[in-house]
């Protein structure tokens, strides 16, 4: 005899989820991750990131497959467009976090939905990327996000939930807050 497990609203292990809060917070340690991505060159722009295991929950954790993903540039851009370019990939992680944030939440509060879609555009100006003028940004001066939710809510409490998700999405953070980045570099 098979037995299948259902998801819980909207997709989202509720029951996992509160247990995972509390648990958080009887043993704030358990919270403590670390994430980890290794990118190779591979010709020209084209790069490609592995995505495997991370430290979490107190030990070295593994998943079971590996994620793979290519970076490259467009060829008006020195690529050859065997993926999305970098900045792309930032876009692609903001519209994932906030379209997976909206869900939790939405369950959470026992909101079922039947349509999350996020579109994401970023304004950047490649004359910095190219050193042609120090004065304008390397990176996006501009992203914009319309989310468009569906559900068994008032549009009022959708928005709200869309809010939460925004509030609590560590790709937003990472974004507009001030998150330090080293660079370590071992050149032979």
């Amino acid at each position: 005899m098979t037995t299948t497990t259902t998801p819980g609203l909207n997709g989202v292990d509720t029951e996992s989820l509160f247990a995972t809060r509390e648990a958080v917070k009887q043993a704030p340690a358990a919270a403590a991750f670390t994430l980890r991505a290794t990118n190779r060159w591979i010709s020209g722009a084209h790069s490609r990131s592995t995505i495997d295991g991370f430290f979490g929950v107190g030990e070295e954790q593994r998943r079971p497959q590996a994620f793979v993903l290519d970076a490259d540039h467009p060829a008006h851009l020195h690529g050859t467009d065997n993926g999305p370019m970098p900045v792309e990939l930032v876009l692609h992680a903001l519209a994932s976090c906030i379209v997976a944030g909206v869900a939790s939440v939405a369950a959470a509060k026992g909101i079922a939905l039947t349509k999350v879609e996020a579109k994401v555009e970023g304004d950047i100006d490649l004359q910095g990327v190219l050193g042609l003028d120090d004065d304008v940004r390397n990176g996006f001066g501009d992203i914009r996000i319309a989310v468009d939710v569906e559900g068994d809510a008032s549009p009022e409490e959708l928005r709200r939930v869309v809010e939460r998700s925004r509030a609590r999405s560590a790709v937003y953070d990472v974004l507009t807050g001030r998150t330090p980045v080293s660079i370590e570099v071992t050149a032979a």
